[in-house]
């Protein structure tokens, strides 16, 4: 069966994610999250590589994540106009966490945040939301001023934390819908794809029945 199927797809993830109050901060480094909130590295059930860590955490203003990506010898490659081919995270939020529809809803977000792709010297971080295809319902779309970010670069890396308010997250309410579905890709030019459970030979950017799940806990 598992040469048929990842083996990550056997499973249904629900991953509790820690109450950071506060977030986002009012300095160069938005969200500084603890090791704490580290998700836990899904790729050592199938044996398949990673090169990045997703950090999480929440308040009821809105939701922060970051990403640490090791192991580059090359700069990071980021244009705005080709967002998808750029080096980055993409990541899928339905704060309804309706995983038994096949196609977005209104409460679905996808997120593509670049490390690195603005500014003089291309070295500033980009973020926008797009619309997902196939989408039974329209949902309103965030402007990239709406998304705050925060990067640092480094010899063989970088770190890219996002904040993703409430007013950008159609439908976000902790108190009535304290779970999210939630899927991320990461996409390197030089050392790959990492995928949180299944990967391209599924639909998971349009069908939210395979995204996985974000509890939120205080």
């Amino acid at each position: 069966m598992s040469s048929l199927l990842p083996e990550r797809f056997l499973f249904r993830y629900d991953f509790a994610v820690q109450h950071v109050p506060a977030i986002p901060k009012k300095t160069k480094k938005l969200l500084g999250l603890p090791k704490s909130c580290e998700m836990p590295p899904l790729q050592d059930i199938d044996g398949s590589a990673s090169f990045g860590t997703i950090k999480l955490g929440w308040n009821n203003k809105g939701l922060g994540l970051s990403l640490s990506v090791k192991g580059k010898k090359h700069p990071v490659i980021g244009k705005p106009e080709q967002p998808l081919e750029s080096d980055g995270l993409q990541v899928w939020i339905d704060t309804r966490n309706t995983q038994n529809i096949h196609r977005a809803s209104r409460f679905c977000h996808h997120f593509c945040l670049l490390p690195a792709a603005t500014g003089k010297n291309h070295d500033q971080p980009y973020g926008l939301e797009m619309p997902i295809a196939r989408a039974r319902e329209e949902s309103s779309i965030a402007k990239p001023n709406q998304i705050k970010l925060s990067s640092s670069l480094q010899k063989e890396g970088y770190e890219l934390e996002v904040w993703l308010s409430e007013e950008i997250l159609t439908g976000f309410d902790t108190e009535s819908n304290p779970h999210l579905g939630f899927y991320f890709f990461i996409h390197d030019n030089e050392l790959g794809d990492q995928h949180l459970t299944v990967g391209e030979d599924f639909p998971f950017a349009n069908d939210p029945s395979l995204w996985s799940t974000l509890s939120l806990k205080k």
